[in-house]
């Protein structure tokens, strides 16, 4: 097929939209011409430019057909309709018995004539997260749009982008595009396919594709850092931010003043990372190292001597604005900090930071003895975990927020557990960071995470389809790998509860009546009954049930994404809900051991059957889930099946309570042979009322015996 190629050149597009902004644009054209275009074409990015590269047939030709017409002996009105709605004539029309037959002709659709349609409608509608109009054209674009390139099989395809009387600054699609501003000029140069659009910008130094230039970077930096013994401390995301500001990247080394070694590392690498985009480097035994890596722009004429001698002086400002607060904040201890945090908003429906330290301080040392943790050090790890958000040098880098207070804690001379638990109580940040592990850690990072967790979702702050401001699906997620990682055996239930009642609104010395109550109505209403004997009231158990179906909801997505049989968790929940992951897990992964056998999943296949019945017949006469008459049990088959069922039951729910999952899934795949020759010599629905009735009481049985280990109505297949 033709080769297709699109440029859109502009002025500098921010970094952070450009990658974006290609699959968008890519994606939207092969929507726009999916008849022409079966496959998305190649998104390129740039600073300056998004294009793509594609195959694109030349023309679609739809296959003629016949329309059939009013009957012959219609009055003329209706004829005369019938050739108006299709734009035809009378000569066009044909009789085939009794009715009017109009022959219509295939339609082609020349690739040019559907570009041009398509390229403006995409860019007059295109979804950027924030754009500008200049001059007089209600136009819209990231930045200033200057050219549209749009080649067809090594042919320009021109079009206007004008829309209406509006002539968006006179803009037409045709051949031409630029390369390096300041390298190449700019002077504009003809391409006419792909192969020479990239290597027409590479001889004006602009490296087209930005995985190349993220490689360039990457190896040129690895290199002069391994020239003097060094290595790069990895950093993917601003690898990528860097590789959408430079077209031409020139990769240099500068140093560090040594009086500014003594801060800490993670400090030098936010203010050099977040300010100026450069890169830290290290010892190889990880002791920060006294350079950087910064990547330019341009070719220097000196080496880059200059270059990097004006980025030391930038770099030299910003480091001591970083040891002043840094000597500033060591002049009084961390836990002195803590009073300023009682004018800090935490969220205007929860209070102050001040509040929120003594929920922490508190629920870190209830949850302490579940993980093997310290209550006294959980608790105080828990009361100066937000401390650091007072002191100047989280104010001026907030990146950095409990890893000052880890220094700040061990310059004090706390408990190395405690400073660690300080610095560690955000983990994990992300899928990719790792977990806590130090048990007084692991309880004040679970304390904070159900805090907020509670809280937002007491206040009605939930995450929706289109937005989680609050992060609270990440905080969610990092609850579960704590669990699963840790292997923590945790009540759920009684620590939301718990959290709850950390709030003032719930414990009343704030009035708020429906703090929480929405969620709490919510489960209710959906039919959930709380646990006999809770330690909370039912509303509170209640909300907590909400909280806790959020994060099994978010465990099924985690296990989703790890390939896992997230439905089997479902029916494993949907039975007897536990809020002990490690026990749900457990369940679930005996499920899927029995269902692997053959047993289970014929099993399976007959418990379908049974409930199909059972769903059937319910909705004739039903329910039917009376206890089963020994005395109607009249054929071998389903006397011995329910005989089976009451002693596969009672197996099943002994080994359960003793948390033998396997032997629990063991007892109902003994079921599979019994329940075979039920189906097979026992007709369910027989003339006889008494025994039709007892036979589907005899599935009820079966079913409800089958359900209180598993709902196996929500597995797949």
């Amino acid at each position: 097929m033709p080769e297709l190629l699109i440029e859109l050149f502009s002025e500098e597009i921010p970094a952070r939209m450009q990658a974006r902004a290609a699959e968008d644009f890519a994606r939207l054209l092969q929507a726009e011409m999916r008849a022409l275009m079966p496959e998305a074409p190649r998104p390129l990015s740039g600073p300056r430019r998004i294009a793509v590269v594609g195959e694109m047939a030349a023309r679609a030709e739809t296959p003629g057909k016949e329309e059939r017409g009013p009957r012959r002996s219609a009055p003329p009105q209706a004829l005369e309709g019938f050739l108006r709605k299709h734009g035809a004539t009378r000569d066009q029309l044909k009789e085939e018995g009794d009715f009017w037959v109009l022959a219509k002709p295939g339609e082609v659709t020349l690739a040019e004539d559907l570009l041009a349609r398509a390229v403006p409608a995409v860019l007059r509608g295109f979804p950027w997260p924030k754009s500008m109009r200049w001059g007089s054209s209600d136009f819209a674009w990231v930045r200033p749009l200057q050219r549209v390139l749009c080649l067809l099989d090594g042919r320009p395809v021109r079009f206007p982008l004008a829309h209406g009387e509006d002539a968006v600054h006179g803009i037409v699609a045709g051949d031409l595009t630029e390369g390096h501003r300041i390298l190449a000029g700019t002077e504009p140069f003809a391409v006419a396919s792909s192969a020479e659009y990239v290597a027409g910008l590479r001889a004006r130094f602009v490296v087209a594709d930005a995985a190349e230039r993220e490689r360039l970077i990457d190896a040129g930096i690895a290199d002069l850092a391994a020239r003097e013994g060094l290595e790069v401390v990895p950093d993917r995301g601003l690898l990528a931010e860097v590789a959408g500001l430079v077209e031409w990247p020139v990769p240099l080394l500068g140093s560090i003043d040594a009086a500014f070694m003594d801060l800490p590392p993670e400090v030098m690498r936010t203010t050099m990372r977040v300010n100026q985009r450069y890169f830290a480097l290290r010892t190889p035994d990880g002791r920060a190292a006294p350079r950087f890596a910064l990547v330019a722009n341009i070719i220097p004429a000196d080496g880059g001597a200059t270059i990097v001698a004006g980025n030391e002086r930038v770099l030299r400002a910003r480091l001591a604005d970083a040891r002043f607060f840094w000597d500033q904040d060591r002049k009084q201890r961390l836990e002195d900090f803590l009073p300023k945090l009682e004018n800090v908003v935490f969220h205007a429906k929860l209070g102050t930071q001040g509040e929120r330290v003594r929920r922490l301080e508190r629920l870190a040392g209830l949850i302490a003895p579940y993980v093997g943790a310290d209550p006294a050090l959980a608790a105080r790890a828990g009361k100066l975990a937000k401390a650091d958000l007072a002191t100047g040098m989280v104010g001026e880098f907030p990146e950095v927020q409990g890893i000052m207070g880890r220094y700040y804690a061990l310059a004090d001379g706390e408990d190395v557990r405690i400073a660690e638990a300080i610095g560690g109580h955000y983990r994990p940040l992300g899928p990719g960071d790792a977990v806590p592990v130090e048990p007084v850690a692991v309880a004040v990072a679970l304390a904070d995470k159900l805090d907020q967790l509670t809280g937002f979702f007491a206040v009605g702050e939930r995450p929706t389809g289109s937005g989680d401001p609050f992060a609270l699906r990440r905080a969610a997620l990092g609850i579960i790998r704590m669990i699963r990682e840790g292997g923590l055996r945790l009540g759920l239930l009684g620590l939301i509860g718990e959290a709850f009642f950390g709030f003032p609104q719930a414990t009343g010395s704030t009035a708020n009546p429906e703090f929480g109550m929405a969620v709490a109505a919510e489960t209710l209403n959906a039919g959930w009954q709380p646990p006999p004997g809770g330690d909370h009231p039912p509303m509170v158990t209640a909300f907590a049930a909400g909280l806790l179906d959020f994060l099994t909801d978010r465990l099924r997505v985690q296990l989703r994404a790890e390939g896992a049989r997230h439905d089997l968790v479902a029916a494993i929940f949907g039975a007897t809900p536990d809020d002990d992951l490690v026990r749900l897990l457990a369940r679930a992964a005996a499920l899927e051991t029995m269902l692997a056998t053959p047993d289970g999943a014929n099993l399976l296949a007959a418990y379908k059957r049974a409930a199909n019945i059972l769903r059937i017949e319910t909705r004739k006469d039903g329910p039917h889930d009376g206890p089963v008459d020994p005395s109607l049990l009249v054929l071998p088959a389903e006397a011995a099946l329910a005989e089976a069922v009451e002693a596969r039951s009672a197996e099943a729910a002994s080994a359960s309570a003793g948390e033998d999952f396997l032997a629990a899934m063991g007892a109902l795949a003994a079921l599979r042979e019994p329940l075979d020759a039920f189906f097979e010599t026992v007709v369910v629905n027989d003339p006889e009322a008494k025994l039709r009735g007892n036979r589907l009481r005899l599935l009820s049985r079966l079913c409800a015996a089958m359900e209180a280990v598993a709902d196996f109505s929500k597995i797949e297949g």
